[in-house]
């Protein structure tokens, strides 16, 4: 998922009371792994040391290897479906059906997401071979041990436990594993919905995207579900110019059109943008914050345009992200001599837009924002921009809720369940536009930055992907055994 490290940055909620002892939390890693933790593992291995980073790694042949794994379960070869795109041929995705019951009555099916590809990882850089599974200390270490093969190794595992189980769903489970969510130009996820969305079509997905937090003592805090995000877009700024010598400057320079531009934009807050998803994170977090903090939060609810609560969050920055839609720059070019005026200057600009609103609608704020018309904006990425108008945010399935709340209180005791919006994006903003409601959830609680996704040394607590391998398998069969409609 690209949501970086910034996921671990959030509220410092509960940490005034604490949480009660948890009936059932892994103190530690099993001393002695089950079979299913042994296959888990094994999966989970083969699929970190595949590369899969775009550009230079292959997700065909980690969707291949998972692929085998069905066919020889005994998975009909029907519902074991190796999709490659054309002129593609390293961005495979696969998609497996577990079948149900079926018949008259029988519900949408419910589909399993989580994507192989990952980010890029420099041998010289790391300590280790970053696509070497190693487990030291307490963790999983190597690229992908966090985001995302944990949950593609978890949920493959557990299918193919069902398999062996013979465990009959009252509906299908479908799995897709993706590729190029974290870059490229084949975002498995938007081609399937796009070009084969009879086989991913579900009354909704469990995704990544969320944010189970573990305090400094190691105790669960909160299991954020996920229920809405950002949608992340790049825009490039451009300032163009007939250039010349530089001993004959120019009154209009590029490089300091640009730089105005990108003054213009620092300078500009977007408005407080609230939707169902983040109303609720709002009003949960407000139960259990500072007083001065939820004073504040409970004045926004009342009225957005409360200017004393507004900057009382505004110092906070998860707050100051989850109100509004956020642009910030993020990389700079300009001029090709030292002795030339610039011909032109460019920057990259990524957004994170708020659910309620649009890609176009925030590229015409940024030309409001800068107000010149020799700076143009443009879309860095026009092939991964999602397209259509603003989109409803989906209500939690309140099966989906109830079973989520269930399963927390049996395996960690009185931990609250907090809808939330990301300010990271997934896969499931693809889903979304094309009707399949996306929810985050993982069972894999983590201390702020613990996970070091996309950076050096990324790694897994050991405890936390058995932890997510038995919550998941409990989730998946919960909602699937769910009574005919």
């Amino acid at each position: 998922m690209s949501f970086v490290a910034v996921r671990r940055t959030a509220v410092g909620i509960l940490l005034a009371g604490g949480v009660a002892a948890a009936p059932r939390l892994l103190a530690q890693a099993p001393a002695a792994l089950t079979p299913h933790q042994r296959l888990a593992r094994e999966i989970y291995q083969e699929l970190v040391e595949i590369n899969t980073a775009d550009s230079v790694g292959s997700v065909t042949r980690a969707a291949e290897a998972m692929a085998r794994r069905f066919r020889a379960a005994g998975f009909p070869a029907a519902d074991v479906q190796l999709l490659v795109p054309p002129g593609k041929p390293t961005k495979g995705n696969l998609v497996v059906r577990y079948r149900g019951r079926g018949g008259p009555g029988a519900p949408k099916p419910i589909l399993l997401l989580a994507h192989l590809d990952v980010v890029a990882a420099n041998r010289a850089d790391w300590r280790y071979d970053p696509f070497v599974l190693r487990e030291e200390n307490g963790y999983f270490l190597g690229r992908g041990t966090a985001d995302d093969k944990a949950m593609a190794a978890v949920f493959v595992a557990n299918l193919l436990r069902y398999k062996q189980e013979g465990w009959v769903p009252n509906r299908d489970v479908i799995l897709a594993l993706t590729a190029d969510e974290e870059g490229g130009d084949a975002n498995g996820a938007k081609w399937l919905a796009e070009t084969h969305h009879d086989l991913i079509d579900a009354a909704y997905a469990i995704n990544e995207g969320s944010d189970e937090a573990r305090g400094p003592d190691g105790r669960p805090l909160y299991l954020g579900l996920q229920a809405a995000e950002k949608i992340s877009v790049n825009y490039t700024l451009t300032a163009t110019n007939p250039g010349g010598h530089s001993s004959l400057p120019r009154p209009d320079n590029a490089i300091y059109q640009l730089a105005h531009a990108l003054g213009q934009l620092a300078a500009h807050t977007f408005p407080v943008a609230l939707n169902p998803v983040s109303r609720a994170y709002l009003e949960e977090t407000a139960k259990v914050e500072t007083p001065e903090t939820a004073a504040a939060i409970r004045a926004l609810l009342a009225n957005p345009g409360d200017a004393a609560a507004i900057a009382t969050l505004g110092r906070n920055v998860t707050y100051r992200s989850v109100l509004r839609t956020t642009c910030v720059a993020t990389r700079l070019a300009g001029g090709h001599a030292y002795n030339a005026l610039p011909q032109s200057a460019s920057a990259n600009v990524n957004c994170r837009i708020v659910p309620t609103s649009s890609a176009d609608e925030v590229r015409a704020e940024l030309g409001r924002i800068i107000a010149d018309s020799a700076v143009r904006v443009t879309f860095t990425l026009p092939g991964s921009v999602v397209a259509g108008p603003r989109r409803p945010v989906d209500p939690v399935d309140p099966e989906l809720l109830a079973a989520v709340n269930t399963l927390t209180r049996s395996m960690w005791g009185e931990v609250p369940v907090i809808p939330m919006m990301s300010m990271w994006a997934t896969d499931g903003v693809h889903l979304r536009a094309h009707g399949i409601p996306t929810y985050g959830v993982t069972g894999m609680f983590l201390k702020p930055g613990e996970d070091n996704s996309h950076g050096l040394d990324e790694k897994m607590p050991v405890r936390s992907f058995y932890e997510g391998l038995e919550f998941l398998d409990r989730l998946v069969r919960t909602v699937s055994a769910a009574p005919r409609r």
